[in-house]
């Protein structure tokens, strides 16, 4: 017979840490030197932690996401998180007035996650196994490196570098004002990996939908998987028209918030992969929610970075076709992540699988 055993949250706590990189980064919209994470903690009576993170770009308006997360404590402190629809249908109503997207839904996924961290702890399982678990390793792909900024000499030795890891798939990212030098470097790739590896592409919405086509008519003949994000966010007829005119795959939806955006994704036939994020989408709860419903429409979905907090999803959507694997985060935690032979091994660990070690938030920690 099922014996209740409650739990209480006791305390919503934060941490604000500043993780920068070897070397800055860049694509065709982004310059980066770090992630900013604003790291959420929630304390039990019964002694468990759960956890979770959200970021920032170079730790811009950090702050921002910590006001917002320490913002609805009364919604979470006292609160059995096995309650979690409950605690998050009232986090929606009250954000309605402030709106659905931004720091909003951040804030929502950060508390969401720690409420499902604790979940898996109190039962002493791992989330997918909690989520009904269809598989224990999935394909991942190397997106740590392969940047605009980088010359090809250097996009030959990365790739080199990902092959020595494990990796059997890896993406570059492209979005140049010529697509002849986009060609040329995915080309270096190619010919570097040799034609047994999965290479994927991301333009990061650099393109206009002329443009985008001619990219990729051109990626094709290099045997390019997908490209990603070819068009601006906001231009979806314009990304349907990319995905009409070109034979590979077009991966998107990372930039939509919620199940209501990448439901307007799907509804405009813009993508042919569905890339939903877990910062956006609004953590576990939604992220379930958005992979039934790409699975409804006969679409598989990747997850956008947050790789180690996504593996549960991974190993419990039976669309999900890979993940990726981006490394910013692993600093900030103790348990590493596996990858053997173009997969990366779902943890059995209970909860996410994944803890922060202190020590190392405390090497990066700032200032509120």
């Amino acid at each position: 017979m099922f014996k209740e055993n409650p739990m209480k949250i006791t305390a919503l706590k934060t941490r604000l840490t500043d993780v920068p990189f070897a070397k800055p980064i860049t694509t065709a919209i982004h310059n980066m030197r770090s992630v900013g994470c604003l790291l959420v903690y929630l304390e039990t009576d019964t002694g468990l932690v759960g956890q979770s993170y959200i970021f920032t770009l170079n730790a811009v308006r950090l702050k921002a996401f910590d006001e917002m997360v320490r913002g609805f404590s009364h919604r979470i402190v006292g609160q059995d998180p096995h309650y979690l629809t409950a605690i998050n249908s009232a986090i929606w109503s009250e954000i309605n007035p402030t709106g659905y997207a931004g720091v909003t839904i951040s804030a929502l996924s950060a508390l969401d996650t720690a409420c499902w961290d604790l979940i898996g702890k109190s039962a002493d399982r791992p989330l997918h196994h909690l989520f009904g678990a269809c598989r224990d390793r999935i394909r991942t792909y190397a997106s740590g490196g392969l940047w605009l900024s980088q010359s090809i000499d250097e996009l030959v030795d990365e790739a080199a570098n990902f092959l020595d890891q494990g990796f059997r798939a890896m993406k570059v990212r492209v979005g140049n004002a010529d697509p002849r030098k986009d060609f040329e470097r995915v080309k270096a790739v190619r010919e570097a990996v040799g034609p047994s590896i999965e290479i994927l592409t991301d333009a990061n919405q650099a393109l206009t939908p002329k443009q985008a086509i001619r990219l990729g008519r051109m990626l094709e003949e290099l045997d390019v998987a997908w490209l990603e994000e070819p068009v601006s966010v906001h231009d979806l007829v314009g990304q349907a028209e990319v995905r009409n005119a070109l034979d590979m795959a077009i991966a998107s939806g990372e930039t939509e918030w919620t199940r209501f955006g990448i439901r307007n994704t799907i509804e405009a036939r813009a993508a042919d992969v569905l890339m939903p994020d877990l910062q956006r989408i609004g953590g576990f709860t939604e992220m379930r929610r958005v992979a039934a419903l790409a699975e409804a429409y006969c679409l598989p979905i990747s997850t956008h970075i947050f790789t180690e907090h996504s593996l549960c999803i991974a190993g419990s959507a039976a669309n999900c076709i890979s993940v990726e694997h981006m490394p910013w985060y692993a600093p900030l935690f103790r348990e590493e992540m596996e990858v053997v032979d173009g997969d990366i091994l779902i943890p059995n660990r209970p909860g996410t699988g994944f803890t922060f070690d202190e020590a190392a938030v405390t090497r990066f920690a700032i200032d509120r």
